[in-house]
């Protein structure tokens, strides 16, 4: 690593990655031990996004067992647990450490400009440049609110899951979640336990069990190849890299969260938010028509898990292939809200996220914002993206998907990396 004189902060390397989380910290380790000159910079600490913009109770959607970086894996007694989130900051952050990542912490990235060969890199602390530059920063930067939210009455309460850390920020009243991906899901449960009606808007989701056959869903989508499906196999791959996060919850039961349970719990179910109208919510009438396509779907699964359970002839000890009940949908769902008369206190916005690209000062971005690449590869030369999801594969988005995916990328770094060098040898030569 070169250090530009009169900043010691500062310098020249092959190799610089944007992000301390576990997708930088996985490439990092396949570039050390090809003995390639890197830095990593982290506008906080290592697993920033963890410690500062998660809920209280939230807890990792894939079993311990799973929880595995290059090199690295859970070892602790509760395989078949859920990390929380400050077990998550432990894990990644104790991968930093035992791997010697060469992270920079308290470094923002201001901006990034192409250069004839690499990429200026400004920070708070000091000017970069690299060869290759490689963005780990992560596709949940910023909430992905909707520009419906601005018609709604000032006196209404809006967080996103971002913002969100317990029920006892919400008013004393009922509370509007507007998604019902995993994040809806988990706080519309957490929200109604606590003394508050909640209503959840639901727009198209994925059902699934936490458990089949007795094992964890996750198991079966491990087992049959279903995580590692590549990218370039996918017909549409923009509509699956949109699909939301399964409706799945951590619990130390291991119970199924579905819409099932939270109508039980009392948690009113409506359709997606259609727009909002002199103070009043509007809903979409599709809610029956997305909850039997998740059905749907949710039983395919389970039905190419039972088909490779028979061919594999593993069945002996399993529990029996069982159906769960559809979505009960009420009989007449729920098509608007008054927010006029105090029912509603408080509308959270579980409607996802979008990654922050606003440093990048390089013509890469499509027309809805996001970085032109072919699985990580990026539309310029020396660029690479990781953690996305389905970056390469079905499992990238997960901490298990990122050693995967940086093996990969990492290959074609090094082969980038042996170009240019070869190039620049050619130029000296002549």
């Amino acid at each position: 690593m070169t250090r530009l004189s009169g900043n010691p902060l500062a310098g020249a390397v092959d190799v610089l990655v944007i992000g301390a989380g576990h997708s930088g910290l996985a490439i990092s380790r396949f570039l050390s031990a090809r003995c390639i000159d890197h830095v990593i910079l982290e506008r906080g600490e290592v697993a920033n996004s963890w410690r500062t913009e998660r809920w209280d109770s939230l807890k990792l959607l894939t079993p311990n067992w799973q929880s595995r970086l290059p090199g690295y894996c859970y070892s602790g007694s509760d395989p078949d647990g859920y990390m929380s989130m400050h077990e998550v900051i432990d894990f990644i952050s104790g991968y930093a450490e035992c791997s010697r990542a060469p992270v920079e912490t308290d470094t923002e990235v201001k901006s990034v400009q192409p250069l004839d060969s690499g990429y200026r890199v400004v920070t708070n602390r000091g000017e970069w440049r690299t060869r290759v530059l490689v963005i780990a920063s992560g596709a949940f930067n910023l909430p992905l609110i909707p520009a419906v939210s601005q018609a709604l009455p000032a006196n209404i309460r809006q967080l996103s899951t971002r913002d969100y850390r317990d029920p006892g920020q919400l008013e004393n009243a009922g509370v509007m979640i507007i998604g019902a991906s995993a994040s809806g899901l988990q706080l519309a449960d957490e929200i109604q336990a606590s003394g508050r009606q909640v209503t959840l808007a639901v727009g198209e989701h994925v059902r699934l069990p936490r458990l089949y056959r007795g094992k964890d869903i996750q198991h079966w989508m491990h087992v049959t190849g279903v995580l590692d499906e590549k990218y370039d196999a996918i017909d549409d791959i923009r509509r699956a890299r949109g699909v939301s996060s399964p409706q799945l919850v951590g619990s130390r039961d291991r119970r199924t969260l579905d819409l099932n349970v939270l109508s039980a719990a009392g948690v009113r179910l409506a359709g997606r938010l259609a727009g909002v109208r002199d103070g009043k919510l509007q809903f979409s009438g599709s809610l029956r028509n997305v909850c039997q396509l998740a059905d749907l779907k949710m039983n395919r699964l389970l039905d190419s898990i039972d088909d490779w359970i028979v061919e594999q002839g593993v069945d002996e000890g399993l529990d029996s292939a069982e159906r769960f009940a559809p979505t009960r949908i009420p009989d007449s769902p729920c098509l608007g809200l008054d927010l006029a008369d105090g029912e509603i206190g408080t509308v959270v916005w579980a409607t996802g996220y979008r990654p922050d690209y606003s440093w990048l000062e390089v013509p890469v971005l499509d027309r809805k914002g996001q970085i032109r690449h072919d699985g990580g590869v990026v539309d310029s030369p020396g660029m690479y993206i990781l953690g996305l999801p389905y970056l390469r594969r079905r499992k990238s988005s997960f901490i298990h998907g990122a050693e995967d995916d940086a093996r990969d990328l990492g290959e074609h770094i090094v082969a980038y990396l042996d170009v240019v060098s070869a190039t620049s040898r050619i130029k000296m030569a002549v």
